[in-house]
């Protein structure tokens, strides 16, 4: 999990030294994240279908060489062009990891445990927010930025190889399943929504954090990297804690109380205009509740996903949290390419508070639906 992102993570921590030594603009870097981001969507109910038909390792496999090389492009890259293939292609990792971990959780862990251990695999995509923000940036300042990269890159392919050595092998692959509808239904549906807003917000925070410190708060590069690490920590905490605590006549409720903790952090980040210390308050908060959002979405995909589907439920939950992800970055790149950081959080906060409003009403819908309906 903690690779099928690390790029993005990357990006938005080195983005100060990629405005300055690359010549990407500030909207530029917002397309990265959209690019890899829309891929992802674009890609996901595909990798689902793969999943549930070849098995996990295999997608595992196929995810971390694909990271390995994606990361070695955006090393190479000379210039915005290479950058953004680089990034299209790493949308593929992004599309299989949710599927693939879900599934080998479904496979591997009892029940009372997939929620504790679920909150612990996707706390490794915050792994990465971590890595990207701390010793990879540090690590630029020594070597480089395309160091760093290339120093990611061989971890992937290594982490590749313990996967294929490591993990249980699968079964044969299966008879291609009756096609189904690629549209989410049901609880699904309304995840997918919720994950879409949520997306939108915790995609511009990611990318636009570390730039916001060194623009508008007078931080060097190294210290607005280390926002992202404490934004990683916070979410490793808040993605574990929320997900063991997401059990069933709970956990319904979890995603609307998380989202409105999300438009305090937002308004947090706006107030650090004028208070700059908040800056660090706000991350972890970003951390602890936006973030947690995503892991407590998909325990309550596993809790409702049909049989046997639910590597194409975890993949259209997945989808629309990537098109969030697409989406955040270009609405908000324009306020950051002006200087304007104080309504791009203010946009922010309405995002967050749009995925709240989704979440409670279908929390409500919940409660008032019949105890003999199959969830969807």
């Amino acid at each position: 999990m903690a690779f099928s992102m690390l790029q993005l993570f990357l990006l938005g921590a080195l983005g100060p030294r990629l405005v300055g030594e690359l010549g990407v603009s500030p909207t530029v870097l917002g397309l990265t994240t959209t690019i890899g981001f829309g891929t992802a969507a674009v890609l996901s109910p595909v990798g689902g279908r793969v999943v549930d038909r070849t098995g996990p390792r295999r997608s595992l496999v196929a995810l971390l060489l694909v990271s390995a090389a994606a990361l070695a492009l955006i090393g190479a890259a000379p210039g915005p062009g290479l950058l953004l293939a680089a990034v299209a292609l790493g949308g593929l990792p992004q599309a299989l990891a949710n599927p693939a971990t879900n599934k080998a959780i479904l496979s591997a862990v009892p029940p009372a445990r997939r929620g504790s251990v679920t909150g612990m695999k996707q706390s490794g995509v915050q792994l990465g927010a971590f890595a990207a923000g701390l010793p990879l940036a540090a690590l630029a300042g020594g070597v480089g930025w395309r160091g760093a990269v290339w120093t990611a890159s061989a971890a992937a392919a290594l982490a590749a190889l313990w996967a294929h050595r490591a993990l249980p092998a699968d079964r044969p692959a299966k008879a291609a399943p009756p096609r189904s509808s690629p549209m989410p239904r049901g609880a699904i549906a309304w995840l997918a929504v919720f994950s879409l807003f949520l997306g939108c917000g915790i995609a511009s925070v990611n990318t636009y954090v570390a730039l916001f410190g060194a623009q508008k708060l007078g931080m060097g590069p190294t210290a607005a990297a280390a926002l992202v690490a404490v934004l990683g920590v916070a979410g490793i905490a808040g993605r574990v804690g929320w997900s063991k605590a997401a059990r069933p006549g709970r956990a319904e409720w979890l995603p609307g109380r998380l989202a409105a903790g999300a438009v305090l952090a937002a308004g947090l980040l706006a107030a650090a205009l004028y208070v700059h210390p908040l800056v660090w308050v706000a991350a972890v908060a970003v951390g602890v509740f936006a973030v947690s959002g995503n892991a407590v979405s998909m325990v309550l995909v596993m809790q409702r996903a049909a049989p046997g589907r639910a590597g194409q439920g975890s993949a259209l939950v997945a989808a629309g949290f990537f098109a969030g992800f697409a989406v955040g970055p270009p609405l908000f790149g324009p306020l950051a390419e002006s200087g304007r950081y104080g309504p791009g959080w203010l946009l922010v906060a309405g995002e967050f508070a749009v995925a709240g409003a989704v979440a409670t009403a279908w929390a409500v819908r919940e409660r008032r639906r019949p105890r003999t309906e199959v969830p969807a």
